[in-house]
């Protein structure tokens, strides 16, 4: 049993305040990787994952990286650090949380990706040109600070 569902079990529903972290994977051909997620059902959104007991964020961004996908990064570079009234959920079971999610990017990836299916439906790159239109809200957010801030492709045409 991991940390939070140590926490949801003294808790209850009751809101907490959770840390997480995302990758944006950009791979060398200036595509990035998206997780059409299982929940919400077929969204689209960015690989990551909540912190457990004794990790750093950049931790966080690896560990749920590998597991959610097999794929390893070294260098990771800081897009932002999200957090605030408007990173409130209310999980399908009823469990509220604010979470502060630390995006970072990383490019070109090493492994074979592997869709871990308890999480994933599928993963795709995608041309920033050719994101699909269901990405969870705040991923959308990210993507956009980190394409008008971060992305250097000169080309985002195959």
């Amino acid at each position: 049993m991991g940390y939070i569902e140590e926490l949801r079990k003294l808790v209850g529903h009751r809101p907490l305040i959770l840390v997480g972290s995302v990758v944006v994977v950009v791979d060398e051909q200036g595509r990035i990787l998206l997780q059409q997620r299982k929940f919400p059902e077929g969204a689209w959104g960015i690989p990551g994952g909540l912190m457990e007991l004794g990790e750093s964020t950049e931790d966080v961004a690896r560990r749920e990286l590998f597991e959610e996908t097999r794929l390893q990064v070294d260098e990771l570079t800081l897009i932002n650090v999200y957090s605030g009234p408007e990173h409130f959920i209310r999980a399908a079971n009823g469990d509220e949380f604010y979470v502060v999610t630390t995006a970072y990017y990383a490019e070109n990836a090493i492994g074979n990706l592997v869709v871990d299916p308890t999480e994933s439906i599928t993963f795709s790159y995608f041309h920033p040109h050719e994101l699909p239109e269901n990405i969870v809200g705040s991923h959308k957010d990210i993507l956009d600070e980190f394409l008008s801030k971060h992305y250097t492709f000169l080309s985002t045409v195959n």
